[in-house]
């Protein structure tokens, strides 16, 4: 039988928002067993790239990663946001240790081809190192991936934070019993956004389908949930989508993903 792992996502606004990370922190280190935390910092990339003048770009919510702006986010993902909650964690007990995908060969990526948009130095992931992660988890050390690969060339790429918790989750599924958990601010997927209570609470592709085309599930929901399904259809055990709460092991507001 599988040992379980849990791999959790944390999104932007909880990272930007102190007493949110400290309460999620808090939760995080009372969970049991092995566990990968994996986050980006967007948000405070921006603010920092506006304060040294440089502009960021995005498209349809997507930064374009040129050359300079990949240096405030190697500075912020890697620096900033990363030792901040390695640190908070040390602090509650928990041997976490910061990484990007260059660390240990971790996350290998390839830079996003050129098609109608050209996303610059945005990468996609091709490989997880599962064996050097599960080094790491066997020593007993908690991952803290931010949201950077690299090529194996020598070049570091900006890849979406969901995208390389998926990945990483697919990579560890082989060896462990995987659960994904994306926390970001909402309760889960909401049939009513302006209404917290109204959790769709089990997704499957059937009445995916049918929340797709009612329009119900749109715009940012849309690459998480791909990310979602692709895990599940690769071997990962569990997806959940929710806020800080769904961590506890009482919870049942939130939203579960199944095949």
């Amino acid at each position: 039988m599988k040992q379980k792992l849990s791999i959790i996502k944390i999104g932007g606004n909880v990272i930007e928002n102190q007493k949110e990370l400290n309460r999620f922190l808090d939760v995080f280190a009372a969970m049991e067993g092995p566990k990968i935390l994996v986050h980006g910092g967007g948000k405070l990339a921006t603010q920092i790239a506006e304060k040294l003048g440089i502009e960021s770009k995005m498209v349809g919510g997507r930064r374009i990663t040129d050359e300079e702006g990949l240096k405030v986010i190697t500075m912020v993902y890697g620096g900033l946001a990363n030792k901040n909650i390695v640190a908070q964690l040390q602090a509650k007990g928990t041997n976490a240790i910061g990484l990007s995908g260059a660390d240990g060969n971790a996350i290998r990526a390839v830079k996003r081809p050129v098609k109608e948009i050209d996303y610059g130095f945005a990468g996609d992931v091709e490989e997880v190192n599962a064996q050097a992660v599960d080094k790491l988890l066997q020593a007993n050390f908690v991952p803290v991936f931010c949201a950077i690969t690299h090529n194996g060339d020598g070049q570091l790429l900006n890849t979406n934070a969901d995208t390389i918790a998926s990945e990483v989750a697919i990579g560890m599924s082989k060896d462990y019993d995987t659960t994904l958990y994306y926390c970001f601010e909402k309760k889960g997927v909401l049939m009513d956004i302006a209404d917290e209570s109204s959790v769709v609470k089990h997704l499957e592709p059937g009445n995916y389908k049918e929340l797709l085309q009612q329009k119900i599930i749109a715009d940012g929901m849309l690459p998480k949930l791909e990310n979602c399904f692709h895990a599940l259809h690769k071997n990962v055990g569990k997806v959940c989508i929710g806020d800080i709460e769904m961590l506890d092991s009482n919870a049942t507001l939130f939203t579960t993903i199944t095949l």
